[in-house]
């Protein structure tokens, strides 16, 4: 498992990078998403095109993934620039339709990694059109919109139903990295980080987006010393994925069980 951390800061970036997160996002996304998140408590992210190369230069051994804009009439430029500006992987959200997605490999060229970011039901329902797209390295799958276009409560529903396993499924067979959602830390969350992190090792995936309860710290209390907090619970996440990875099959589908119980529960509550 690979821990990606969101952020245009250079010096968090750097630190990130020290304890072990191996993956860096600078996310450009912003057309359409205060329509669609505004008022939801979800990240909408201020970074800028020239925060990429800051965080490539603190971070030069991370693995930089740049998230850009839906594809629109200026997305060959967004590219080109993330590129230049050191990103080593490029994820297109809020596709719909397989000739976007190809348009966006095609734009990349191999000059970095492709991510298809499938949060729509359009993506969803045109996976096996895409899904086998030359150049395309990794498929994510972002559970804050996906669940709301279908129609469901609760972020992690498409986990409990089998959307997500689909998905993986497919992802693995084209040879594809894979991955979806994002975690709290292990005893947070109305799905805990500890149970979210079993789902994502028995799904095979190989990275996850740390939530903002990570450096929460760093957001509330800046003058604390939440560089050793941030330490630690990274610490505690390594930890925890050796363990889970160690599970029996028996342990293994107990867990799955107790993730579908708790995405019902939480799902129930959300609709009262």
């Amino acid at each position: 498992m690979q821990w990606i951390q969101i952020t245009n800061r250079a010096e968090f970036a750097a630190l990130a990078f020290g304890c072990g997160v191996q993956r860096v996002m600078v996310d450009l996304e912003s057309l359409g998403k205060q329509q669609r998140q505004g008022g939801l408590g979800t990240f909408i992210s201020d970074h800028r095109p020239e925060d990429v190369a800051p965080v490539r230069a603190a971070a030069p051994g991370a693995h930089l993934i740049v998230r850009v804009n839906p594809w629109h009439a200026g997305s060959a430029a967004e590219i080109d620039a993330a590129i230049e500006s050191g990103a080593d992987s490029l994820m297109l959200p809020m596709f719909e339709r397989a000739d976007e997605l190809r348009a966006f490999v095609d734009t990349v060229a191999r000059r970095a990694h492709c991510i298809a970011l499938l949060e729509t039901r359009a993506a969803l329902l045109s996976l096996p059109e895409w899904i086998g797209s030359a150049g395309l390295a990794e498929v994510y799958v972002g559970l804050n919109d996906l669940h709301r276009q279908l129609g469901q409560r609760f972020m992690f529903e498409p986990l409990a139903d089998g959307t997500v396993e689909r998905v993986a499924r497919a992802a693995h067979d084209a040879g594809l990295r894979f991955g979806f959602g994002g975690i709290a830390r292990l005893d947070e969350g109305l799905l805990p980080g500890r149970v979210v992190l079993g789902e994502h090792l028995r799904l095979g995936s190989d990275s996850v987006i740390l939530s903002r309860t990570f450096n929460r710290e760093m957001l509330e209390d800046p003058d604390s010393d939440w560089q050793a907090v941030y330490r630690a619970e990274i610490g505690r996440l390594n930890h925890c994925a050796q363990v889970l990875a160690a599970r029996s099959a028996a342990e293994v589908d107990s867990d799955r069980l107790l993730a579908c119980e708790l995405i019902a529960q939480a799902a129930a509550a959300l609709s009262r």
